[in-house]
C-alpha cells in the first residue's frame, strides 16, 4: 500500500523536484520529493490560504502540518520581526522544509517533527495558527487540530484553515463555532473555503 503524506517515515523512493513560485508578489524556491503532500506544485488550497492569511510583523505563528513549508515560509516573511514554528509528522517533509527555509533566506522560523501538537511545548502561545489539515487522516484528526489550536492561541488570536467544501468545510465551520468566539468564511474559490476562527 502506498504511503500517505502524513506517514512519519515515507517509504516512497526519493524523486527530488525543484521549482519557483510567486506568492504575495515574491518569488520563492522550493525543493520537494516523493512521499510529501503536493510534490509537483503548491496546491491551490495552500496558495489561497497564503494569499488570504493576515499576519502582522511581530506575530508568533504556528503552522500545523507544514509539509515542505510554503505556508510557514511566507508567514515568516510577513512576520519579519516575529517567529514561526512549523511542524509536521512527516520526517521527509520536515527535512525539505528546513532546506527551503535556508534556500529562501528565512531566519525567523524553525521546523520540527511533531504528530500534530505532541512535540510543541505547552507553554508556547501564538498569535496565529495556520493549517491546511490532512483531510485524509480523518475528521477526528482535523477536529483535534481545531481544539488543540484553541489552547495554543492567545486571547484575540486566530486560527486560519483551508478546507474544500466537498471534504467537509461546512461541518468544519460548525465545529469551529462550538469552540471559537467568532468564525468567518473569509473567501471561497474553486470549492475551497478559507475560514478564520478567533479566540
Amino acid at each position: 500500500m502506498a504511503d500517505h503524506y502524513y506517514t512519519n517515515q515515507p517509504n516512497a523512493k526519493h524523486d527530488i523536484h525543484e521549482f519557483t513560485f510567486v506568492l504575495r508578489g515574491m518569488t520563492y524556491r522550493f525543493k520537494t520529493d516523493a512521499g510529501v503532500f503536493s510534490r509537483d506544485r503548491i496546491d491551490f488550497g495552500s496558495v489561497l490560504l497564503i494569499e488570504q492569511m493576515d499576519i502582522r510583523e511581530t506575530d508568533r505563528v504556528l503552522d500545523v502540518g507544514c509539509g515542505y513549508g510554503p505556508v510557514g515560509i511566507v508567514a515568516a516573511k510577513l512576520a519579519n520581526r516575529g517567529h514561526v514554528l512549523m511542524a509536521d509528522i512527516n520526517e521527509r517533509a520536515v527535512g525539505l522544509a528546513k532546506e527551503n527555509l535556508k534556500n529562501n533566506h528565512i531566519e525567523n522560523a524553525a521546523v520540527i517533527v511533531s504528530d500534530l501538537f505532541t512535540e510543541i511545548p505547552n507553554e508556547l502561545i501564538y498569535d496565529v495558527v495556520l493549517t491546511n489539515p490532512p483531510i485524509r487522516a480523518g475528521k477526528e484528526v482535523v477536529h483535534q487540530i481545531f481544539e488543540e489550536a484553541y489552547h495554543r492561541l492567545k486571547e484575540g488570536g486566530a486560527l486560519w484553515v483551508v478546507i474544500q467544501k466537498k471534504q467537509g468545510a461546512p461541518s468544519a465551520y460548525s465545529k469551529l463555532e462550538e469552540t471559537y468566539k467568532t468564525v468567518e468564511k473569509v473567501t471561497q474559490d474553486k470549492g475551497y473555503w478559507i475560514i478564520k476562527a478567533m479566540k
